[in-house]
């Protein structure tokens, strides 16, 4: 099936201005059709009432003078009115038969035609439009006239105004509107044209300034100082996307970096371990030891593809989360004592106040809370105190979890989140890590719908605070 490019801005607004033009002269037009039809048909009527007006009044004056009668039926309309105007009269007696008649009337219009006569005329008397007896159009009026003695019958009038001037007076005038609104659109175009070029010309010089800028220079920005206002949103626009792929950018190349870095260091050591046990002969204790040593290296890559692809779901939404209604105690008694042994260990002190009930996806918000609880027994001291408190208000449930550990510096506080990083210190203490916890738990609290804060002193501690948010 063939595909159609869209139409361009240019020509839509082209179109868009001699369709306007169009409607525009076309709703005139038959606005003016109407008011000029209306004016003639206003005309025809006076002119009907006039000349039935005058007979009667000639018929009244000269009651029994029949000879004046035919005289002013008979003779040619055309002079006594206009050049364009032709009239026809027949003239009726009280048996309604025909006593005279305009020449050729017989032959334009028949007396069966007329409505009945009506006894008075006003200024709203209306005549009847009709078609005569050779196609001409024609508007007819039936009057009765009374004579000027009491004992002279009734007379009937019937007149016929041909109506030929009106409908060429129309089609002339339809004509040229005709031509006019042709002219109106073709104009139209073309000046739709011509202003859309021209207002269409900013567009064309920021899509070039945007053509320049390449992926070796994110930190160009297109500014909107130098666009007209419409054009500045767009700039405004582009250039926030400008630094979102800038920052994109160094953050992907300095994940790229760390993750070369944090993948090198297992594989060196698997390598390291492989050649140094191939080199010669060893006791089947040696190669256990090797595949050993080996199975903790496979183990903490398979953990950190994990972290990795859950990062990644999240990145992209995929993660579906399955809440409940937790009970936030038991659910950190259930994970302390995960780490009891080890808090034995190295004689930590752990305390946790507050209960709260909230809705949270119980997997993630394990893994959330045990990455923060290993961090912070990795980081504590022996003789150590973690301390876990729960809070309920403004409209959330707070989890904050603080220990006595070795401490972020200030300048670092912002990056902890970042993916791979870690401090010097802590990669120190805890080689084998991968910098991927917080990130993981930044990424769960998002999910929620929630926040993440950090607050730490170095040497004194650190202090994670978890927000719920109510449904």
């Amino acid at each position: 099936m063939p595909s159609f490019r869209p139409l361009s801005i240019s020509a839509r607004l082209v179109i868009l201005y001699a369709t306007s033009t169009f409607i525009l002269i076309a709703i005139s037009a038959v606005f003016l059709d109407w008011v000029l039809h209306d004016i003639m048909e206003k005309d025809n009527n006076q002119f009907l009432i006039a000349e039935t007006e005058n007979l009667r009044m000639v018929m009244r004056q000269y009651p029994g003078d029949t000879n004046r009668w035919k005289e002013e039926v008979e003779r040619e309309p055309g002079v006594a009115a206009s050049f364009y105007v032709k009239y026809y009269i027949r003239l009726f007696n009280e048996r309604l038969e025909p006593m005279m008649e305009t020449p050729g009337m017989a032959r334009i219009v028949s007396p069966a035609s007329f409505p009945a006569p009506i006894e008075n005329l006003d200024p709203n008397t209306r005549g009847v439009r009709k078609t005569g007896i050779d196609g001409t159009p024609l508007m007819v009026l039936a009057v009765r006239a009374v004579p000027g003695e009491p004992e002279r019958p009734d007379r009937f009038i019937q007149i016929a105004l041909d109506l030929s001037h009106e409908s060429a007076i129309m089609k002339t005038y339809r004509g040229k509107i005709a031509i006019v609104l042709f002219a109106g659109v073709l104009v139209a175009g073309m000046v739709g044209f011509a202003v859309t070029r021209e207002g269409l010309r900013p567009l064309k010089a920021i899509a070039r300034s945007i053509q320049s800028i390449g992926p070796k220079d994110l930190q160009a920005r297109v500014g909107s100082k130098r666009w007209a206002g419409e054009i500045a949103v767009l700039a405004d626009a582009f250039d926030g996307m400008l630094e979102k792929l800038e920052s994109s950018f160094t953050i992907l190349s300095g994940f790229s970096a760390d993750l070369a870095h944090e993948l090198r260091t297992p594989i060196n050591n698997l390598r390291g371990e492989a050649e140094v046990v191939l080199f010669k002969k060893r006791a089947p204790e040696e190669y256990r030891q090797v595949l050993e040593s080996s199975l903790e290296e496979y183990s903490r890559l398979s953990r950190m593809i994990d972290n990795l692809l859950f990062l990644a779901h999240a990145d992209r939404k995929d993660t579906v989360l399955k809440k409940a209604l937790i009970n936030g105690r038991n659910e950190l008694e259930m994970l302390l004592d995960f780490y009891d042994s080890l808090a034995q260990e190295k004689k930590i002190k752990i305390t946790m106040d507050g209960e709260a009930t909230f809705e949270a996806d119980p997997i993630l918000f394990r893994q959330a809370v045990g990455n923060v609880l290993s961090n912070a027994f990795q980081y504590t001291d022996k003789g150590g105190h973690i301390s876990l408190k729960l809070m309920k208000g403004g409209g959330s449930t707070q989890l904050e979890i603080t220990d006595t550990g070795i401490g972020i510096e200030p300048e670092q506080i912002a990056r902890v989140f970042d993916r791979f990083f870690r401090t010097d210190r802590a990669r120190l203490i805890h080689p084998q890590g991968s910098g991927l916890g917080f990130s993981i738990l930044k990424s769960i609290m998002d999910l929620h719908g929630g926040s993440v804060s950090v607050r730490s002193t170095p040497g004194e501690g650190t202090s994670v605070t978890l927000v719920f948010p109510e449904p």
